[in-house]
């Protein structure tokens, strides 16, 4: 083989990292303690980040910065501070789940590059083009995805010049990333800002299936699919981990290693994998990568599997076995330890020791002489110092302008001005020369990139003086609600599709008035299908909720509006959008609170809406719900699953908490809670801002719950709009279960 497969390793803290290097990865992506998905993990200093790219690329090994979640209006000023840090590091690439970084990044910092993180949910084919429209040179595909629709994606990226990484082993969520709020409402600790509560290994009242933890997925393993995930063209084999420590990561990685170099040696694969059971697991499937999502993909326990699967493989029984297989297990953990912390501890990341010495006579250039770890380098201006005593180049004016070299990489032994005689001069834009040029050397012997300050942005004019009502159905029989309302008619589609089926193309055709509505996911046939509704019915306008669908609306002229699960909640990224895309408005997050809103600035003939009334979806899976919760008869989920199952039940946490799981026709098993979402302060807060405030009439995630007077549910929102605020009132007392603690909470 002649194509590099990357292994890319996990690395939380300093320890952990070095675990990577010594183990074989290629590649480690850590994070900072801003700005990344797994603020549980103990993550880097700014100074622990250079001391880590200096190390790493001394093994060859490349370092990923992850910011991968989405940024807030009032942290812009302090992402730039921190990008216009990164420039000059060495850093390898930056994880990104916010549009707004790929504006700022390919205006302002064009050397950095963007991976696409698994929160952008990226597993159909105008997904890809949509990434590599805006920016990114690789993308890390949904862990959702089968071989083959893995296999498809990497030919497209590859054509537009994108790579691609599958996770290949570590924990799986049973939730499409980036489309999971489960912790975002049940506890405020939102997965899009790194402080997902893991809800899904939370324990439940038991099922009738029989289960007290009926969304625990096992982990994720494709130790005998890499032959096959190479056949596909993955470019990076990616190991979850970042909240794991030392000797998992290096046991991972070491594993993985040896595993990847025996295929390339030998085109034959280790079957041993006992070395990944001796640390933390719940066990393993592969079933996602197969396509074939089994009820065995679970476990009814969310905690370390090891010590289980030790009693198995030795067929212990009796107490004293199992005490023996333990104790050997406990001793092998421990063993582990030791001797990585042995190997890490001769890996060092302390600064490099700088030693900085200036000399200057009469008639003799001013010189540098630059001493770092005992490589030397001398720097000279172009013109020979003259006297002068009143501009003299003082060693007070070197030090004034040399101390920003005293930082991240390095220890700095005090300037030494001994060989500098006094009362002399050069111009002092020289001065400034020999600064860069010594700059230079400290660089690495390459270009430092001035620092960049964004300008300020316009908030432009609103579109419509008055706020305006949209509404949400997915059954043509509210057609009907057109009678009573000027309101916009959004028309839900559904994520699954019949092959060539019009059903849903000729309902949007009998009623020219419903505005398309694209779901958040769409995969395989059902994008395509989707594509084909956009190229048979070129309608004037869409909502999507899925960047693949956007790229179509884009590439055939078609106005478009970014839905509220694309989850914007900055400036920037209403600019990617409209700048790349021509994308026409955007929905802001319901995540966000008010102060968090309040500063977005609108792009200039901008159409920005909001959702105050919705069932508030928690979570979306490719898996089934039901198998572990009311049982299921098939063994796994069909191609027919989606089109025809319509069950819905709910579960119950240990604190008494129901939730509905609901599975509509068309779509996915989805988890929504127990209170509708209602937002009437968005609308007094923000009527300057909002050109649309949008409610959700589908019935979707409404479980139990009483249906509403849809009629009247449309004339009191519009009343309020008008000004009536009773209206308000008389609502709240129609949707007795309602909250919007989000919008009070914010990220």
């Amino acid at each position: 083989m002649s194509r590099k497969i990357e292994l890319l390793a996990p690395g939380g803290d300093v320890d952990a990292i070095k675990a990577a290097i010594i183990a074989g990865a290629n590649a480690i992506y850590c994070g900072l303690d801003i700005f990344n998905a797994r603020n549980r993990a103990a993550n880097l200093s700014f100074d622990d980040l250079v001391g880590i790219i200096k190390l790493a690329h001394e093994y060859e090994c490349e370092v990923f910065l992850t910011l991968n979640v989405v940024i807030l209006e009032h942290e812009i000023p302090t992402l730039t501070k921190l990008l216009n840090q990164l420039v000059n590091t060495g850093i390898d690439g930056i994880i990104v789940q916010d549009l707004g970084i790929f504006n700022l990044v390919k205006k302002f910092f064009p050397s950095l590059h963007i991976h696409a993180s698994t929160q952008l949910t990226t597993h159909n084919e105008g997904q890809i083009l949509f990434l590599a429209k805006i920016g990114a040179t690789r993308a890390n595909l949904s862990r959702e995805l089968n071989l083959t629709e893995i296999k498809i994606l990497t030919a497209l990226a590859h054509d537009n010049e994108v790579l691609t990484e599958v996770f290949v082993h570590g924990a799986l969520c049973i939730a499409f990333s980036g489309q999971c709020y489960s912790s975002s409402v049940s506890v405020g600790n939102s997965g899009n800002r790194g402080r997902c509560s893991q809800a899904c290994r939370d324990e439940y009242e038991v099922t009738a299936a029989g289960n007290k933890f009926p969304l625990n997925l096992k982990d994720n393993s494709a130790w005998f699919d890499l032959p096959d995930l190479v056949e596909a063209g993955v470019d990076s084999l990616k190991i979850e981990g970042r909240i794991k420590g030392a000797q998992y990561v290096h046991t991972v990685v070491d594993s993985w290693r040896q595993q990847i170099n025996t295929f390339v040696d030998t085109g034959k694969l280790l079957a041993d994998d006992s070395a990944l059971y001796k640390v933390f697991n719940r066990d393993f499937t592969n079933s996602f990568l197969k396509g074939n999502l089994t009820k065995d993909m679970f476990i009814d326990n969310p905690r370390d599997n090891s010590f289980t699967h030790a009693n198995e493989k030795n067929n212990a029984i009796s107490v004293v076995q199992i005490q023996e297989v333990q104790q050997d297990l406990r001793d092998d953990k421990n063993k582990i330890v030791d001797e990585v912390a042995a190997k890490v501890a001769t890996l060092n990341i302390d600064k490099s020791d700088l030693a900085l010495s200036f000399s200057g006579q009469l008639d003799t250039p001013f010189t540098v002489t630059i001493v770092i770890d005992e490589k030397t380098f001398i720097v000279e201006s172009n013109s020979k110092m003259i006297a002068s005593e009143q501009s003299a180049v003082t060693s007070d004016a070197i030090a004034k302008r040399f101390k920003s070299f005293k930082n991240s990489r390095y220890n700095v032994a005090e300037f030494d001005f001994s060989q500098l005689a006094d009362s002399l001069t050069i111009p002092f834009k020289e001065l400034t020369d020999v600064k860069n040029k010594v700059a230079y050397y400290l660089n690495g012997e390459k270009d430092v990139i001035s620092a960049v300050t964004l300008p300020a942005l316009t908030s432009h004019p609103k579109l419509n003086e008055t706020p305006t009502l949209s509404i949400l159905i997915s059954d043509e029989k509210d057609a009907h609600l057109g009678d009573v309302t000027n309101a916009d008619i959004y028309f839900k589609l559904p994520e699954s599709f019949k092959k060539r089926c019009n059903k849903q193309r000729d309902i949007l055709a009998r009623n020219p008035r419903f505005i398309p509505w694209f779901p958040a996911v769409l995969i395989g046939k059902d994008y395509i299908e989707a594509v084909r509704i956009l190229e048979e019915l070129k309608p004037e306008r869409i909502v999507t909720n899925n960047t693949g669908i956007a790229y179509k609306a884009f590439e055939m002229g078609i106005e478009w509006i970014a839905g509220p699960f694309l989850n914007t909640t900055n400036s920037y990224a209403l600019l990617t959008m409209q700048e790349e895309l021509n994308c026409a408005g955007a929905f802001i997050s319901n995540e966000i609170n008010r102060n968090q809103i309040k500063n977005i600035k609108r792009p200039a003939n901008f159409k920005m809406l909001y959702s105050i009334y919705h069932p508030i979806l928690m979570m979306t899976s490719r898996q089934c719900f039901f198998q572990q919760t009311v049982g299921c008869n098939k063994p796994s989920i069909e191609d027919g699953c989606m089109l025809k199952c319509q069950k819905a039940t709910t579960i119950t946490n240990v604190k008494g908490i129901s939730f509905a799981v609901d599975k509509q026709l068309g779509g996915y098993p989805s988890i929504y809670n127990h209170e509708q979402f209602l937002n009437f302060d968005a609308v007094r807060d923000f009527s300057d801002l909002f050109d649309e405030f949008f409610i959700d009439l589908t019935d979707i995630g409404s479980g139990s719950k009483e249906k509403q007077d849809k009629v009247q549910l449309i004339k009191h929102f519009e009343d309020f709009l008008a000004g009536d605020q009773q209206a308000a009132a008389t609502v709240t007392g129609m949707v007795t279960v309602s909250t919007n603690a989000q919008y009070q909470q914010g990220l």
